[in-house]
């Protein structure tokens, strides 16, 4: 898979926010319930591979998918134009979470005169919350 669009630097003023909540029990329930075939359709293999590998995969796949969400309202779009769920990919590399966004997202952000985004996601024992800020021109 071709590597996205990435969006790590800090400069620009505030064309779009997103925050999201979820409840992380429920989430879990999900999980189990719709099993892998739910997971590969929101998740990238990049970011089940993380996720799968720490002691309560649940946890992380919750704030994953916030931070989704997050970007999506942050975008503009939700799960409309063009904008999927595996258009937005969460990283890690040696340092906090980051966006990369592929096809529709990359598209919409670029559209909006996007430059850069900022992301932020936390937990509790019950609740993931994720905030993204998207800066441009």
């Amino acid at each position: 898979m071709k590597r996205g669009t990435k969006i790590y630097n800090a400069n620009g003023q505030v064309i779009g926010l997103g925050i999201d909540i979820v409840d992380i029990p429920r989430f879990r329930k999900t999980l189990k319930k719709r099993g892998k075939r739910f997971i590969d359709r929101i998740f990238l293999p990049s970011e089940q591979k993380y996720c799968l590998i720490k002691p309560t995969p649940w946890v992380h796949f919750a704030g994953r998918f916030a931070a989704k969400e997050a970007a999506m309202k942050a975008l503009g779009t939700g799960h409309s134009h063009g904008v999927l769920w595996r258009d937005i990919e969460v990283v890690r590399r040696n340092g906090p979470p980051q966006l990369e966004l592929h096809g529709g997202a990359a598209r919409r952000f670029a559209s909006m005169g996007g430059l850069s985004s900022l992301l932020t996601i936390t937990h509790s024992d019950a609740l993931a919350l994720a905030q993204v800020i998207i800066l441009g021109r």
